[in-house]
């Protein structure tokens, strides 16, 4: 009996100990939560959010209203957009002048592929094609140029989607016939970049596999003429990269 009161006395002066003890606890895990969300706020501000403007944002786009700053960029957007609009709605033609003296003009379809024939325009715009040669050329097929490297394997570092039907771009309805110019690309359907050929005869085995958008309407004669150019095996073993280079000295978009 004794030993039961100590047990009870014991219990008796533990338990106030172990009640500041859960309760000192509490208040420090409340302190670190409490030091966490202001961290966590703070921290938000300083990346230049709050707490609200999440939905002071959706309240904006509800409603359409912009800052002075916003529709001020959001006119300059618009104004480039109807710019390039306006540039790939028309034909385009483009003087391509030979190292040789040889000239041929090309003319750009963009009602069969728009941004292929805007991504061309630029590069041309750009004097990207200027210095750049045929590579590749090959009897009654093709010529293929637009590689800055001269290898088959270089491009501007811009790749485009790839418009034609097969890549789920059914508008692209230019067969590949004798003067039609195509983008060049690799077994990826989106890889095009500045390389393209020009077709020497027919080969609308390529319709829908690859991006036409041109056609070489003056000149043909002086694409006709990289055949003449004598030509050594290249790494697919075809008989097709020219042993002098040809060269495209200056590459022009033709003002109206």
């Amino acid at each position: 009996m004794k030993n039961n009161k100590n047990s009870n006395k014991n219990k008796k002066k533990n338990s106030p100990t172990k009640v500041i003890a859960a309760v000192a606890g509490i208040i420090a895990v409340v302190c670190v939560v409490g030091l966490f969300v202001v961290g966590a706020i703070g921290g938000f501000e300083k990346l230049g959010f709050s707490s609200d403007s999440d939905t002071s944002l959706t309240s904006q786009t509800a409603t359409g209203k912009t800052t002075a700053n916003e529709s001020g960029e959001l006119a300059v957007a618009q104004g480039k957009n109807e710019e390039d609009k306006k540039m790939t709605e028309e034909n385009v033609k483009v003087l391509v002048e030979m190292e040789d003296g040889g000239e041929f003009v090309l003319e750009l379809y963009p009602s069969y592929a728009p941004q292929t024939v805007q991504n061309f325009v630029d590069l041309v715009s750009d004097g990207f094609y200027d210095g750049v040669g045929f590579h590749r050329v090959v009897d009654g097929f093709m010529a293929q140029g637009g590689d800055p490297e001269g290898t088959g394997m270089g491009g501007s570092g811009v790749q485009i989607p790839g418009e034609f039907s097969s890549n789920g771009f059914s508008q692209n309805t230019l067969s590949h016939q004798r003067g039609v110019i195509s983008m060049a690309r690799s077994m990826d359907p989106d890889s095009a970049s500045s390389q393209f050929f020009i077709c020497y005869d027919d080969a609308s085995f390529l319709d829908g596999q690859y991006a036409a958008f041109g056609k070489v309407i003056e000149g043909m004669d002086v694409v006709d003429g990289f055949l003449d150019v004598e030509r050594k095996p290249n790494s697919m073993g075809e008989m097709a990269s020219p042993v002098t280079p040809i060269t495209m000295k200056k590459v022009t978009i033709i003002e109206d």
